[in-house]
């Protein structure tokens, strides 16, 4: 450790436990006085405090680190480290989110968030795995092996906002995020106890002056998207909003009411709305936002947290992956309802017909309904934009086969996981994308929202392009672009029903989805499974392929994959066929072969 210190010293890094004053850009930064703690000895301290388990292995994935919550203690601390140092190296605000998703209340997780609201880069990805597992007594030797290989300068400002959702253990969790974040010079703001409109002023001060000092703000209970949201918002000097909850809410009320003035003679029932929130922060969140939406929304909210547990037999996974109603939500056939999953970023559809049969809309009906609405202004504004729908192995099969021949959409396949949807939406103009789970959201290019304002800004055209336009710039607003976020999906899929006058069952009758089924079979280390074409084959375990193969052959319409979970320690397992029997039957029979050949 004394060595360490030594060489740090050599760099000419500033000490970390030292309390930056605000100062100007030219301003050099304070020689070290004699008789001050040396670099990283509060890290050193505050580690101690959260120490790692002897051989604890863990991986950050596509969704961070997720794992049970008692496990997690020494990894929260070290991503308040990283975030520190990521911000130190992007000059830029960064996201740390304590959150789990839809995984059991027992569980938590964290991930961090880059400037833009997008995930972390996966160079960091590998520090964060690094970090995690380092052992106790070589974490500074591994935090200066960050800091050289990134040049990091430690001198620079580094700016942190942190958020949490409802499980019982994101209190102490994020509390160790903030330690790590205080251990390497941040300085807490308190923003998680204090009123709306002292929000907004200690934003704008930390706005202000987040180029002269260290500062390290707590949102308390917020949803991912929102604190995806506020950090670009953060980043972008305003730009893209105001990086407050409240902030979050107006920009999206007003872009909804803006929409929803194009719809014309609704009725009380047709603007109800039943929201299952999951027992999770987004019920919460919703609760918070409907003052802003009653003009033009009525919510009925079930699952609200106030008796029920996180996620269980509710929520967006749940209804998903079951096929089937929540508990805890009371509806008459053909009421329109959405599930959120627990941190709010995935949402799915549903109702039940006469006969009391359930009938979901999930995120491949949501990419159709949006996509189709969006290219529909797109030629009614005579804007030859490049719009695309990206997904993955999860699509069902007659989404695709319904975008690529019916709308004529390009479609295009890619791995599982937020970051891998987003990466291939921005390749084009619009790129609409959602995983089957609900999971997605629309980005626009900077060339797209340039060209829509230049013609909405046009006196010259006439009133039907000019309608075109204005609803495309409100659909902008409306979408939060830099992650999936339920809140926002939800009052795009609801202003797009009031605009077109669909009811719920014939947006669902756009097409027939294929009977499918997913299963999650317990192995003894999912990674022996390795996949190619978008995770749509199996390449390891031998043989396994070539199974599934001969197994899809015995069904009509059918087609099955299996791929090592990125959130939970299973191989999921995917069939679709003709009708539900045979999807049930496949799923299963695939299930056994995976279970046979992977160590099951």
């Amino acid at each position: 450790m004394a060595a360490f210190r030594a060489d740090a010293l050599k760099a000419g890094f500033p000490e970390m436990n030292r309390e930056l004053r605000p100062r100007c850009h030219a301003e050099k930064a304070e020689p070290e006085e004699p008789g001050k703690m040396a670099h990283f000895e509060e890290v050193s301290k505050q580690s101690d405090l959260h120490p790692k388990p002897a051989g604890l292995v863990l991986q950050y994935g596509t969704a961070g680190f997720r794992t049970s919550a008692n496990k997690l203690d020494h990894i929260m601390f070290r991503m308040g480290l990283l975030a520190t140092l990521r911000s130190k190296k992007t000059q830029a605000t960064i996201g740390v989110m304590v959150t789990a998703s839809h995984n059991p209340e027992e569980d938590n997780g964290v991930k961090l968030i880059d400037p833009m609201g997008e995930m972390l880069t996966s160079s960091w990805e590998d520090y964060a795995t690094q970090l995690a597992n380092t052992e106790q007594d070589e974490l500074l030797t591994t935090l200066k092996d960050i800091v050289e290989k990134e040049a990091v300068d430690m001198s620079q400002e580094a700016n942190v906002f942190v958020g949490k959702d409802t499980r019982s253990s994101s209190v102490s969790l994020s509390q160790a995020v903030l330690d790590g974040v205080k251990a390497l010079g941040g300085h807490s703001k308190g923003i998680g106890q204090i009123s709306v409109s002292a929000l907004f002023t200690s934003t704008f001060c930390l706005f202000a002056f987040s180029r002269c000092m260290s500062v390290l703000s707590d949102y308390g209970l917020v949803t991912t998207p929102q604190l995806h949201y506020m950090v670009c918002c953060q980043n972008t000097q305003g730009k893209y909003g105001e990086a407050t909850v409240e902030g979050y809410y107006r920009k999206l009320s007003q872009a909804f009411s803006q929409l929803a003035k194009n719809a014309s003679n609704r009725t009380d029932d047709q603007k109800h709305l039943s929201v299952d929130g999951a027992n999770g922060i987004g019920a919460i969140k919703v609760r918070e936002m409907e003052s802003h939406l009653k003009k033009h929304m009525q919510l009925s909210v079930f699952n609200d947290g106030s008796r029920g547990k996180l996620n269980y037999q509710c929520g967006a996974d749940f209804v998903k992956v079951q096929q089937k109603l929540p508990t805890g939500i009371k509806i008459n056939p053909g009421d329109r309802c959405c599930s959120f999953d627990g941190d709010a970023d995935r949402i799915v559809y549903y109702y039940t017909d006469c006969q009391g049969d359930f009938h979901l809309l999930d995120g491949d009906k949501i990419a159709t309904l949006i996509s189709t609405f969006l290219k529909e202004l797109l030629n009614e504004a005579g804007l030859g934009l490049k719009i695309a729908v990206v997904q993955t192995a999860y699509a069902n099969g007659s989404s695709t086969h319904y975008l690529e021949n019916t709308m004529k959409v390009i479609v295009k396949c890619t791995k599982t996981g937020v970051k891998h949807l987003h990466h291939a939406a921005q390749e084009f103009d619009i790129g609409v994308y959602f995983e089957a789970n609900g999971h997605g959201t629309v980005l626009f290019s900077v060339g797209a929202e340039e060209k829509i304002q230049q013609l909405a800004n046009d006196p010259n055209i006439n009133d039907e392009r000019k309608k075109a336009a204005f609803l495309l710039q409100n659909t902008i607003d409306i979408i939060n672009q830099t992650v999936g976020d339920a809140i926002s999906d939800m009052l795009l899929i609801e202003a797009i029903l009031a605009i077109k006058g669909m009811t719920v069952q014939q947006w669902d009758a756009i097409y027939s989805d294929l009977p499918n089924r997913q299963l999650k079979v317990q192995v003894s280390d999912r990674r022996v499974i390795d996949t190619t074409d978008a995770e749509r084959r199996a390449v390891t375990p031998a043989g396994l392929q070539e199974a599934i193969d001969d197994l899809v052959k015995k069904y009509q319409k059918a087609r099955s994959f299996v791929r090592p979970s990125g959130t939970e320690d299973v191989v999921r397992v995917y069939a679709e066929a003709d009708t539900q029997e045979s999807a049930d039957a496949l799923a299963h029979e695939v299930s056994l072969a995976v279970y046979g050949l992977a160590g099951g």
